[in-house]
């Protein structure tokens, strides 16, 4: 199932892989499962995407994720921003916004900023889910404190067993209780063995080692859930990936899969 939004929640049913956003109703985000409550002062760089022209007015019109990687950059998933999840081109979306500093969702704190530009990678597989990423660039520039570092090839967040947090405003449990407040939980970088031998190739998707990363544990009980998409997987400081798919939240054989940092700033010639 990816972690996806909310359009496409009877399609969900039916078949059981969604992009990681969240609902077009009322209950529009999934959030962590097996985490705690954060303050968005510890996570400043924990964004938002939000349209209530798309998916209404309650909880601000959260769908997705995004971490803040420049003062007027943003990353997400390239699913966040497919037609099956805004229902139309990113760049037909009237209100496109990035939330920055608002933890809880149904309060006024922070900034609504427009999107400028959304640049969506033309690559991405929908099929395998390689290549799930996007940038945003921002209409007006975020604070300097809102932007965390990105990890590039190498570095030593990417090993297994190193602990990581992933953020995210979705489904709590896996059974549509959503959260108000931003939350957090903390998950282990696994080896890519453990993610190819359990997604080798399914309807939900194909391991790519070479773009991915695989975080979770292995009993399950924490990971990201719907709603959670685009939101960024962070380990020794750095981003090191973003929310994108697995199957179910928090099972047991399943881990999360979040798109590999360092291949996005491959991708994009940022390292040059």
């Amino acid at each position: 199932m990816r972690r996806s939004v909310a359009r496409v929640s009877a399609l969900a049913a039916a078949v059981g892989a969604i992009p990681l956003a969240s609902p077009a109703t009322p209950a529009a985000a999934d959030v962590v499962i097996g985490g705690y409550p954060v303050e968005i002062s510890e996570s400043p760089w924990t964004v938002a995407l939000s349209s209530r022209d798309r998916f209404g007015g309650a909880r601000a019109g959260q769908f997705c994720g995004g971490v803040a990687v420049g003062r007027s950059t943003v990353l997400t998933a390239a699913h966040c921003l497919s037609g099956a999840v805004l229902g139309t081109p990113p760049e037909k979306v009237r209100d496109l916004k990035v939330i920055e500093g608002r933890g809880d969702l149904f309060s006024a704190e922070g900034k609504e900023i427009p999107v400028r530009t959304a640049w969506v990678n033309p690559n991405y597989d929908s099929d395998t889910n390689a290549g799930d990423f996007a940038v945003l660039t921002l209409a007006s520039p975020l604070p300097e404190r809102a932007v965390i570092r990105m990890a590039a090839a190498g570095d030593s967040g990417y090993r297994p067993d190193t602990g990581a947090v992933v953020y995210g405003w979705g489904d709590t449990t896996g059974a549509g209780d959503y959260a108000r407040t931003l939350r957090a939980a903390r998950v282990k970088v696994l080896s890519d063995a453990v993610c190819e031998a359990a997604y080798a190739g399914s309807k939900d998707g194909t391991y790519k080692a070479g773009s991915m990363v695989c975080a979770g544990e292995l009993a399950g009980g924490r990971d990201a859930c719907q709603g959670d998409s685009g939101g960024p997987l962070v380990a020794q400081g750095k981003v090191i990936g973003l929310v994108s798919w697995g199957t179910g939240c928090g099972q047991r054989g399943n881990p999360g899969v979040y798109t590999r940092v360092s291949e996005i700033i491959r991708t994009l010639g940022w390292g040059r």
